[in-house]
């Protein structure tokens, strides 16, 4: 009789062990497809992530730019000459116009959310007034910007987001428009 019972035993524990196998596979697949999705979701919020850090770099960096682009066009090698732009954005670190070493911007910077050249704006008389991104992809950043940056709210690319600098109105609010061949000048203020 005790082989018996044990026979029968070791048939239940033989079942008993088919079935928890079923059962394990089945924890194991659900337990991979929550890794699976777990995984997927940190890597769209890495992304995220990265985007937007890509997204607060550029707006430190073009506004890097626009304000060297504005001292460049501040200062003069002469009382009374014109101011112009700069024709090419390393002037920016090193001002041609100068005997001594002036630098306007520490170094160059790329452009942030492509790792490349910045695409140039330029005023009539081809000297650059800007810089803006060639990335076309929808910013984070809707809105809430920076006094500096406010035109830049509600645009739907990172490429319509532009650095230029404009050049501050003078006392009597003229600002005159470029001639042929050169960059916007404004009257002295006397």
């Amino acid at each position: 009789m005790k082989k018996v019972e044990s026979n029968i035993f070791v048939l239940t524990a033989w079942r008993s062990l088919k079935s928890d196998s079923g059962v394990t596979l089945v924890l194991v697949l659900v337990m991979v497809t929550i890794l699976g999705l777990s995984a997927g979701i940190a890597g769209s919020s890495w992304s995220s992530l990265t985007r937007r850090a890509k997204e607060a770099d550029l707006l430190w960096k073009g506004g890097q730019i626009r304000t060297a682009i504005g001292t460049y066009y501040e200062s003069s090698h002469a009382q009374g000459a014109a101011k112009t732009y700069p024709s090419k954005l390393e002037y920016l670190l090193k001002d041609p116009r100068f005997l001594q070493t002036t630098r306007h911007l520490r170094r160059p910077y790329a452009d942030p959310m492509t790792g490349s050249d910045w695409e140039l704006i330029k005023d009539p008389g081809g000297r650059i007034k800007g810089v803006r991104s060639t990335f076309k992809e929808e910013p984070f950043k809707q809105g809430n910007f920076s006094a500096e940056n406010e035109e830049f709210e509600g645009r739907g690319l990172y490429a319509e987001w532009e650095f230029v600098y404009t050049p501050k109105k003078t006392k009597t609010g003229v600002v005159k428009p470029p001639t042929e061949g050169t960059s916007p000048a404004t009257e002295s203020n006397k």
